[in-house]
Parts: C-alpha cells; sequence; structure tokens
C-alpha cells in the first residue's frame, strides 16, 4: 500500500513566520533556540537542541468542519521546504510515535503506540481495517501532532 507523509502545510509556516501569531487563534507565537528535538513540523527534521532556532505556536491538524484539537508545534525560524514524501521521515525512526487514524467523517477510529514496531506494517494493517482518510502521527512523549500520512487516490 502506497502512504504520503507530509508536513503542515507551507502557507501556515510562511504566516507564522511574517506575523508571529498563530493561524486561526491569533495567539503569539515564539521564537527561541531549540530546548528539544521537535521534530519541525515543516520539514519535519529534528531540531538540533541549542543551536536550531524555532518558532512555537497553537495548530490544529484538522480540516475545518471537524472536532478542532489544536496543540503547540514547532517550525524552524529560518525557511526550510515542507515535506511531502513516500517515505516516512529519516528522523522520525527514532522518535516515540503514536499512530491514530481518522474515518470519514474525521472520527478517530484507531489509536496505537508504535514502540518499535513498523511504520509502515502498522499503518498498512490500521488503512486495510478501517476505512480511513488519513492517519496523524503523533508524539508518543508530548502527545502533539508531528505530521499527516494520507493514501494518494490513485
Amino acid at each position: 500500500m502506497d502512504f504520503r507523509y507530509s508536513g503542515i502545510p507551507q502557507e501556515i509556516a510562511t504566516e507564522v513566520r511574517a506575523t508571529m501569531r498563530a493561524p486561526e487563534y491569533g495567539h503569539p507565537a515564539f521564537k527561541a533556540l531549540a530546548q528539544g528535538y521537535g521534530p519541525c513540523r515543516l520539514c519535519l527534521r529534528t531540531f538540533h537542541v541549542g543551536a536550531d532556532e524555532r518558532i512555537l505556536f497553537t495548530y490544529n491538524p484538522f480540516a475545518a468542519g471537524e472536532l478542532p484539537a489544536p496543540g503547540p508545534v514547532f517550525i524552524h525560524a529560518g525557511s526550510c521546504e515542507r515535506y511531502e514524501s513516500a517515505e516516512l521521515p529519516a528522523d522520525f525512526r527514532e522518535l516515540p510515535m503514536v499512530l491514530e487514524g481518522y474515518g470519514e467523517e474525521g472520527e478517530l477510529l484507531s489509536r496505537e503506540r508504535v514502540a518499535g514496531r513498523s511504520v509502515e506494517q502498522m499503518l498498512e494493517r490500521i488503512f486495510s481495517g478501517h476505512r480511513l482518510r488519513y492517519a496523524h502521527i503523533r508524539n508518543g512523549e508530548a502527545g502533539c501532532f508531528m505530521a499527516r500520512v494520507y493514501k494518494p487516490v490513485t
């Protein structure tokens, strides 16, 4: 089964960098040196602690009309490119992850901790076992949104 992994939309990062405000909410965004690994929700690379400057802001990973679940996310303060690929981001392999599968109406249908298992095999199973529209990868320690996974329309 083919999957696509993607970071947040480039337009969101551009807006946050320009306004230093969270989209949708208007909350102030904060810029500081990385004190944790992240990852950046745009390029999906981890941060170099104490070296990379990053921006923290409130982000809702759900489409309009679905139940909102805003939470804190980070992006690089400087420019980076949105990750969109058929490969799990390399930096994710060592991170604690939880996979959440969502159905046609945005309802949560599956939630599983990866815990050393194959992300690809788990996605294969949960997409096959449920009528999922997409999945989120969440941080297994902090619980925050990291990336979106979907099956391309063929």
